[in-house]
């Protein structure tokens, strides 16, 4: 609630987001970085003087936030929302929320994925393990005719596989959804991710035979137990729950095309859980520059299709 009052003024808004763009408080303009910037007040724009035709923006452009009608207040709120529910919040309940239509909130949800979206290059390293779980419906919360259409075997059929790493010494965590759970696709992933010679915890799947060549592999085989010391994977197991939960108590159904983005939500979260709720949201804003999710883009359309 301090956080709703506290942005509830156009003006605190206005110069948190300064701020944020400008930390060393020099405004400049995000087309063509000029410093010769003036700034209108009735409008709370800012005109740069280099740029043509377009000469005038906000602190709008340049973020998540461009070309949006959403005012500032009601995009903060709902960052620290996505950023601090444990199980997320779902787009009916955030337009509740904020007083805006299910579409928007939807839209909005998904534009502050993309800010949570953190790629890197660096390798895990030390203790790692690894895991992978699968991503569908429950057969029991199906009507008849649909569960014998779609479920015709067992485990893991009609359903997305995805991939997790967690470094136990820093406790990040990193997902990604895999095509299957061959060999020669979780080899790739392993080695694409994890710095050659660490500690490498899985369980008995034959994906993973052949892994002790490069690497310091022990396996946990879950028919017989879940822990041997240090050898298990219940860190991985611990965010699957967290992961799920959201998925089918908050999100009820997700879009195959869209998991990646509810995978990447849940993911921040776990790698900054240690951060008080403050922490966490001014994190979050601080990744909102430089990124932009069109609606085309979104929903694909608009996009060149395969024939054309």
């Amino acid at each position: 609630m301090e956080a709703i009052e506290y942005f509830a003024d156009p003006d605190v808004s206005f110069r948190f987001m300064c701020s944020v763009l400008w930390p060393s408080g020099e405004t400049t303009c995000p087309r063509c970085g000029s410093a010769n910037v003036g700034f209108i007040k009735t409008r709370r724009m800012f005109q740069c003087k280099g740029c043509t035709p377009q000469k005038q923006f906000s602190v709008k452009v340049g973020t998540i936030f461009e070309d949006s009608p959403i005012p500032l207040n009601k995009w903060l709120t709902a960052i620290w929302l996505i950023a601090n529910c444990k199980n997320g919040i779902s787009s009916h309940e955030l337009a509740r929320d904020l007083k805006v239509t299910q579409k928007t909130a939807w839209y909005m949800n998904h534009r502050i994925r993309l800010a949570l979206q953190v790629g890197t290059f660096a390798k895990l390293d030390g203790d790692v393990e690894v895991d992978e779980t699968f991503i569908g419906g429950k057969a029991r919360n199906m009507h008849k005719h649909v569960r014998a259409r779609k479920i015709t075997s067992r485990g893991g059929h009609n359903k997305v596989a995805v991939m997790g790493l967690l470094d136990r010494q820093d406790g990040q965590i990193r997902t990604k959804i895999v095509p299957d759970r061959t060999e020669a696709t979780l080899h790739t992933e392993v080695r694409r991710r994890v710095a050659y010679g660490s500690n490498l915890y899985t369980d008995k799947a034959t994906g993973y035979r052949g892994l002790d060549v490069t690497y310091a592999h022990q396996v946990i085989d879950h028919a017989e137990k879940y822990v041997d010391g240090q050898v298990h994977t219940n860190g991985l197991e611990n965010f699957w729950s967290l992961l799920k939960r959201g998925l089918n108590g908050t999100y009820i159904s997700v879009e195959p095309l869209h998991l990646f983005r509810y995978l990447d939500e849940p993911v921040w979260r776990y790698n900054n859980r240690k951060m008080t709720d403050r922490d966490r949201f001014f994190r979050a804003v601080a990744q909102i520059v430089g990124k932009r999710l069109t609606w085309n883009e979104l929903t694909g359309k608009g996009m060149p299709t395969a024939s054309a």
